[in-house]
């Protein structure tokens, strides 16, 4: 169950990993309290609807739940239990969140002295929405200051994307920076995007007088699949004194090159040092990092913020043989946990989100899950041919959902400065301010 409400005391957890028997007790209690209820966890929502699993919770539960108010139960994955809900209910969400980790904010001027976020100019941060920019302001400041702490010869930014991380550290932060996406089109958007902002820094620095072959471009690798052994091949290689020139090789070029020739790109005779970086790195891509950490000797940090952590691949599932993302702990593994795809899905839940979901959403999200129970129903009975297939179902439906809301809050925020521009006109002054009443009426239309 995913946790992290603050309220109603969000430091309960009675376990710590600050041992490795302390581990490995937390890791056990976990295996233990979930195992029961594995028949709930490994089942497609819609499946407790289609299949009847209700039938195999407890009654007294499903009976209080069956009545409560949605703004309590939208509650339930922080944590938070009522009163008059009976006994062993309390105590299963109750011992859900001691067993979930802290999710208290560290203080990163406590962590990091000096450290400090520098606001993107207008071309670094082109194409970035608000929380993109956000993410990459406070990320790169972090990095940053590691780094040269570190003293490393560069930063390896994996799956780099678009490239916006790496060119922020690049550019502004000067650094040397490796680019590397399993996306071909994502380096070559990285690299285009390089030389655009490359043009702009290039003006700024001749019209000071200075000279431009300081300036450094983020080098655009694409590794069609990422390893362990890709990454640390890349510890061979220095960046320290490559400049504007820009770089662009596959993974299968890389790992068919002699160590030698790696070496070669080193303008320097030092040890390289390098910093691993990843902006929302994708289900093993994370894990694939600390592996590489752990592994390689010129690799000093890691830092990373993970993503879509229900995309790892699970030991004991179908790949077998290969090096899977969940999960890395022998302790984990000796547990003999297992979650599964529709496992790993639940534990991505955000208790915040459905917290902060007002009853009207809350209601309308209960219903989907319903419905498409129902659609499935339908499609057993009647279209077994189709359910063979494994049809994907509904993504389409979301986005469009996604995009009438964001419509619905844009238009609403339209009105709400239409009404704002027309009530500051009228207290000007109708005689005074007509025209411009007029002119606001006459490009927007009277308000309903």
């Amino acid at each position: 169950m995913a946790t992290g409400f603050r309220g109603n005391g969000s430091s309960s957890c009675k376990y710590k990993c600050d041992t490795a028997a302390n581990t490995l007790q937390w890791i056990k209690a976990i295996a233990d309290f979930i195992r029961p209820y594995s028949f709930l966890i490994n089942a497609p929502v819609v499946n407790f609807f289609k299949d009847r699993l209700w039938e195999a919770v407890d009654e007294e539960w499903m009976e209080c739940l069956r009545k409560e108010h949605v703004k309590n139960l939208l509650l339930i994955p922080s944590g938070a239990v009522q009163e008059y809900w009976p006994d062993s209910l309390k105590k299963f969400i109750r011992t859900s969140k001691s067993l979930a980790l802290g999710r208290e904010q560290a203080d990163l001027q406590m962590v990091l002295p000096g450290w400090c976020i520098a606001s993107l100019n207008t071309v670094l941060s082109q194409g970035m929405n608000q929380k993109k920019k956000h993410e990459v302001e406070v990320l790169s400041a972090i990095i940053s200051l590691i780094a040269s702490d570190l003293k490393s010869h560069a930063i390896v930014d994996v799956g780099a994307g678009q490239g916006y991380l790496a060119q922020v550290l690049s550019f502004h932060y000067k650094h040397s920076v490796l680019a590397i996406d399993a996306c071909s089109h994502h380096g070559n958007v990285t690299s285009a995007r390089s030389e655009r902002i490359k043009k702009y820094y290039s003006a700024q620095i001749r019209k000071s007088g200075l000279e431009t072959n300081s300036l450094r471009l983020p080098k655009a690798m694409t590794f069609h699949v990422l390893s362990v052994d890709a990454l640390k091949s890349l510890a061979n290689m220095s960046l320290q004194d490559d400049h504007a020139d820009k770089t662009s090789v596959t993974g299968d070029d890389l790992e068919k090159t002699s160590r030698q020739e790696l070496k070669g790109l080193c303008s320097s005779g030092k040890e390289p040092s390098l910093v691993l970086a990843g902006l929302h790195a994708c289900g093993d891509l994370s894990m694939i990092m600390l592996r590489t950490f752990v592994e390689c000797k010129e690799v000093k940090a890691v830092i990373n913020i993970g993503c879509c952590y229900n995309l790892l691949s699970e030991y004991g599932s179908d790949n077998e043989g290969v090096q899977n993302g969940f999960p890395m702990s022998f302790g984990v593994k000796s547990s003999g946990l297992f979650l599964g795809k529709s496992g790993r899905d639940l534990a991505c839940q955000s208790a915040e989100r459905w917290r902060n979901l007002e009853n009207e959403g809350g209601v309308h999200n209960f219903e989907l899950h319903a419905f498409r129970a129902a659609f499935q129903m339908v499609l057993y009975k009647y279209y077994p041919e189709v359910v063979a297939t494994f049809p994907s179902v509904g993504r389409q439906g979301k986005a469009l959902r996604r995009r009438k809301k964001r419509e619905a809050a844009l238009s609403s925020q339209c009105h709400e400065d239409k009404l704002e521009a027309s009530q500051s006109d009228l207290i000007g002054g109708l005689p005074d301010n007509s025209n411009a009443f007029s002119h606001t009426i006459s490009d927007y239309g009277s308000t309903p």
